[in-house]
């Protein structure tokens, strides 16, 4: 069964409406997750069970990729979580087929969660028609990782790192060493999400964005990208490696730069043994807008929940730690709240400033079929396949269907 199949029963299945306030006795909620055991949600969910013994939380790790499919056919059977956390931009999709409890009649009766302390992007991020469809459990975005040592061993300025996307390319020229097996940067192009994420930021840039990715600036960004593999300044392997995989061959001495987020630095210190520090993306040029992605995803409850009061109570317990979420689990608070004494606070100061800058994909109900248009324009574009102008270009006319312009 297709996923828009298997959502539209989902959806037909219909909604139960529960009553507001009443708190049952010895319950279990089951919550997914793309956490592994010891993070997050592992860590979370212990936590609250200790000092909540009548509410037992099983927790079941989900692969990124597998999430929303997953989710819709664990919906269809009734055999769907409480709680489960959703990429940011699935919100809407979810939402907007009456599969997700609006939040907001909690959120105005709780004494914990302050809808106006929660940052406006995050918050967009859960926001559907007027409802609340979700807490952000943090967020985060992207920023250019560095490494200090080699910078210096090649006659660069570790505290002068690239402000634009020429001194990009001509920094990652010199930092390549084919006889150390060392490329210049690392980042991900792969056909999934992540090559999105990593994508639309330069698309936005240059004045583009997901509903207008047919651009001058889109292409050049592709042409840069391309550049990189072609020149062999960036691994063959970025057209199929995730950020995490990319990421592992900065931390490994294998490229000297590496475009990620915040989620690397707890994994970044262990594996690391060199000076390795964070700056904004580069921008087209001296003067261009600044953009960086938006990520990081939501705790949501299902509308079928048998258990809405108490799977709440649990996100307002994740939510009150805000707090904890930099220094312990790599991610950015997504409300107002003091970080004390943050870890590696030169990159925090990064990523904090970076936000500033960090936008939504889409949000749209039928994000998935956007997102699939820009995945593959990518693809197609770095594979020589298709210029990235008629790559862009395709990609336009479907995602233009999707939006019925």
């Amino acid at each position: 069964m297709t996923f828009s199949k298997t959502l539209a029963s989902a959806t037909a299945l219909g909604c139960a409406a529960f009553p507001f306030g009443a708190v049952a006795q010895d319950v279990t909620l089951d919550l997914w997750t793309i956490d592994d055991p010891g993070e997050y949600h592992y860590v979370m969910a212990d936590e609250f069970m200790e000092a909540n013994p009548d509410v037992k939380i099983n927790v079941r790790t989900v692969q990124f990729e597998d999430m929303v499919n997953d989710l819709a056919r664990g919906i269809a059977a009734n055999d769907a979580p409480d709680i489960t956390y959703i990429d940011n931009p699935e919100v809407a999709l979810f939402a907007s087929r009456g599969l997700l409890l609006d939040l907001k009649p909690y959120i105005e009766a709780s004494d914990v969660v302050n809808e106006a302390d929660i940052f406006p992007g995050p918050l967009s991020s859960v926001s559907y028609d007027g409802g609340i469809y979700g807490i952000p459990r943090g967020a985060n975005t992207i920023a250019l990782y560095y490494n200090a040592d080699m910078y210096r061993d090649a006659g660069l300025d570790p505290d002068d790192p690239p402000q634009t996307w020429d001194e990009l390319y001509e920094a990652a020229k010199v930092l390549t060493k084919p006889e150390d097996n060392v490329y210049g940067i690392a980042f991900s192009a792969v056909g999934t999400e992540e090559g999105t994420f990593q994508f639309l930021p330069w698309l936005q840039m240059t004045g583009g964005d997901y509903d207008n990715v047919d651009t001058e600036g889109g292409a050049e960004a592709l042409t840069l990208w391309k550049m990189l593999i072609d020149e062999k300044l960036a691994s063959p392997d970025t057209l199929i490696r995730g950020q995490w995989d990319s990421t592992g061959t900065f931390n490994a001495g294998s490229a000297a730069m590496s475009i990620s987020g915040p989620w690397e630095l707890p994994r970044m210190s262990q594996e690391a043994d060199f000076d390795f520090r964070a700056a904004l993306l580069p921008i087209p040029e001296e003067g261009a807008e600044r953009a960086s992605a938006l990520g990081e995803g939501d705790n949501v409850i299902l509308a079928n929940s048998d258990n809405p009061d108490e799977a709440f109570k649990f996100i307002e317990f994740l939510y009150a730690n805000m707090d904890r979420v930099w220094n312990e689990f790599g991610y950015l608070p997504a409300s107002d709240v003091e970080v004390v004494d943050p870890a590696y606070p030169e990159i925090y100061a990064v990523f904090e400033e970076s936000m500033k800058y960090a936008r939504n994909r889409g949000p749209h109900p039928e994000w998935p079929k956007i997102s699939k248009a820009i995945q593959t324009a990518i693809q197609y574009s770095l594979t020589g396949q298709a210029s990235p102008e008629d790559a862009l270009a395709t990609a336009q006319s479907q995602i233009d269907r999707v939006l019925g312009k």
